[in-house]
């Protein structure tokens, strides 16, 4: 399971911590979803998700402000009894000087934030989905090609690093060489994105590594990509069947999602980079509705059907 550092959070949505005197480095969330407390005020605790972002917004507050000191102290005491990882409260509401020395004892952050509670409740998911997301690594290279992510894969010492550098020098980006790191953010995402150590970095076998952003600028990089496109270099094989239509989309698969995928021989003399630049076009010809495969068979249809 996948976690990620409550300060990170904090970070990120620009949260002010109104108990400093809590430890936070320490606290790690493990799941994408928020709640809204609303029925564990009234003292219904059944299926309550212990492990979720406490969220207070404007009803909560509302009602907390009629029910009493007594009874608000309670309800409160109770939520922090679950060991929740934070509450944040939205709309800047003022955090009542007991809730925060009653949180501390409890070692549960109070936390404030300027948003609505449905903008910050939707921005936190949305993050959260990423940065908690599966993922794998694997051997590729990811390039935005035309806007279209580009993974490019194949044997080592074939030419995919050779094939990004070209790419670049003919204005695309380099996204990530050797080690692509994948996150499946939904059923149909997939997010490539580079590790850390060789972000930016392209080994190229006879000359070394190289620094793609300081040789070719900022706008040659990308920190992260959406995964279109595979194609997948392998040697010639004259005995092999090689698809030359391209009526039928075959398919690779990444931690559930599938992702349409194009296996291109490999001889001397052949220009991979331009053949990238063709498929990532042809591609976005096909999600906007034109297939040159299929054009090509109806013209053919209707010729024989003339005849």
């Amino acid at each position: 399971m996948y976690t990620v550092e409550l300060q990170k959070l904090i970070d990120k949505m620009s949260l002010k911590n109104c108990t400093p005197e809590v430890n936070v480095d320490e606290i790690l969330i493990s799941q994408s979803d928020v709640n809204r407390p609303a029925l564990q005020l009234a003292g219904f605790f059944d299926h309550f998700e212990s492990n979720r972002i406490q969220v207070i917004g404007n009803v909560e507050e509302a009602y907390m402000e009629g029910i009493g000191h007594n009874r608000r102290m309670a309800m409160m005491e109770r939520i922090l009894e679950q060991k929740v990882p934070c509450i944040v409260f939205c709309r800047e509401i003022p955090v009542r000087p007991e809730f925060a020395a009653m949180a501390v004892n409890y070692g549960i952050p109070l936390l404030q934030s300027e948003k609505t509670t449905s903008s910050f409740m939707a921005e936190v998911i949305r993050w959260l989905n990423v940065e908690l997301a599966p993922r794998i690594s694997i051997h590729g290279v990811l390039v935005d090609v035309f806007g279209e992510g580009v993974l490019i894969m194949g044997e080592s010492g074939i030419g995919k690093s050779e094939a990004a550098l070209e790419l670049i020098k003919r204005g695309h980006r380099l996204v990530t060489d050797d080690v692509v790191e994948i996150k499946r953010v939904s059923d149909d995402t997939l997010i490539g994105t580079a590790p850390d150590i060789t972000r930016h970095f392209i080994e190229l076998r006879g000359i070394g590594i190289i620094d793609v952003k300081t040789l070719f600028g900022v706008e040659s990089v990308k920190d992260t990509q959406c995964i279109d496109l595979v194609i997948k270099l392998e040697e010639w094989n004259k005995e092999e069947e090689y698809d030359r239509l391209g009526l039928e989309e075959k398919y690779t698969e990444f931690l559930g999602n599938k992702v349409v995928c194009h296996s291109i021989p490999i001889r001397p003399g052949r220009n991979l980079a331009i053949i990238c630049e063709a498929a990532a076009v042809n591609f976005r010809q096909k999600k906007m509705g034109y297939n040159a495969a299929r054009e090509l068979y109806n013209r053919v249809t209707s010729n024989l059907m003339k005849k």
